[in-house]
């Protein structure tokens, strides 16, 4: 993995020395709420697998988040799914649109045709963010994810082809 730039971010590939900072970002409540425990969630952000590729996004040098994708390598349903994190300190700043942006022009790049996210159907602010991006809404995933406080959750699957990246 090669690092990704934004117009203002630098995606690059997670490490074992960003261990602390993510734990961070992870822990904060506003993160925290969609995430889950950073205790049993940052794990498997350091395992190589082929097709999941963990970024860390940094700003002026500052590692403010995290995003990563996952990616459908059949070549009948070749796509990529998309998941991000970004420190609340620097939420509404357009780091996430120009990370989501930075990381959807090199999926595509790479032969994707489709990208999907699947928010909390409640994260209205995420919801925003990918709209703006190009994301469109397929569905309720319903009962899709448990949250912090054991209930179920629904999800909303959103999708994006090639050409719809604004």
């Amino acid at each position: 993995m090669t690092a990704i730039h934004g117009d203002r971010v630098r995606l690059r590939p997670i490490g074992a020395a960003d261990r602390a900072r993510v734990h961070e970002i992870l822990a904060t409540p506003e993160v925290g709420r969609w995430w889950g425990s950073p205790d049993t969630e940052t794990e498997g952000l350091y395992e190589v697998e082929e097709g999941y590729s963990v970024y860390v996004i940094e700003l002026d040098g500052e590692v403010v988040g995290l995003i990563q994708s996952c990616e459908e390598l059949d070549p009948q349903y070749r796509h990529a799914g998309i998941d991000i994190s970004v420190h609340p300190d620097f939420h509404g700043r357009g780091v996430g649109t120009d990370a989501i942006r930075a990381l959807a022009r090199h999926l595509f790049a790479h032969g994707h045709h489709r990208l999907t996210i699947d928010p909390a159907a409640a994260n209205e602010t995420a919801i925003r963010v990918y709209t703006k991006v190009g994301f469109r809404p397929v569905g309720v995933l319903r009962n899709y994810e448990r949250g912090a406080d054991g209930t179920w959750h629904d999800g909303l699957l959103m999708d994006m082809l090639a050409g719809e990246l604004t």
